[in-house]
């Protein structure tokens, strides 16, 4: 079994708990946020379903300058939000199934604008910036629902939402 073929089943329980997130987007309150400083709903639906794309740029490049990135399409409805992520999910899950061991351990460079932010092996750069940077957003957007009266579901146990039912 390859690293990448290991790193599967973390993979996959932590999509899975995402898409319930994206599952209950409410298309009438997109442009709502917590706080001026905050994104939108809408922008923090389009993030989550953006980051597991990130998987084939970290195995079948190098390095990714951020300053010199084309933007993602900001995409206005729980449809396309959950399109989008299904579709990064299933390309970076056969990117995961299918990368050797060499690859996944060679460094992998985050640059802005030409000046270095950080190198790591490729597999660190999976697990902290698209597995756990997913957890961190989806982990905002559980606070969003929170405080507009959306149950939130249990991502590793049932929620208080949940039990409630």
């Amino acid at each position: 079994m390859t690293l990448g073929q290991m790193l599967l089943p973390e993979f996959d329980q932590e999509m899975a708990n995402t898409r319930k997130i994206l599952e209950l987007v409410p298309d009438d309150k997109l442009d709502w946020k917590i706080h001026e400083k905050s994104n939108t709903i809408g922008w923090l639906a389009n993030h989550l379903s953006d980051i597991p794309g990130w998987t084939m740029a970290t195995i079948h490049q190098d390095e990714w300058d951020e300053g010199k990135a084309e933007k993602p399409e900001i995409t206005h409805s729980r449809e396309a939000y959950l399109k989008t992520f299904d579709k990064n999910v299933a390309e970076a899950r056969d990117a995961l199934e299918n990368v050797d061991d060499q690859t996944i351990m060679k460094n992998w460079r985050f640059l802005y604008n030409g000046q270095e932010i950080f190198t790591l092996p490729k597999l660190a750069v999976i697990r902290t910036w698209v597995i756990n940077h997913i957890i961190h957003h989806r982990g905002i957007m559980t606070v969003y629902y929170r405080v507009n009266d959306i149950p939130v579901p249990g991502m590793y146990g049932p929620s208080a939402d949940d039990q409630m039912m």
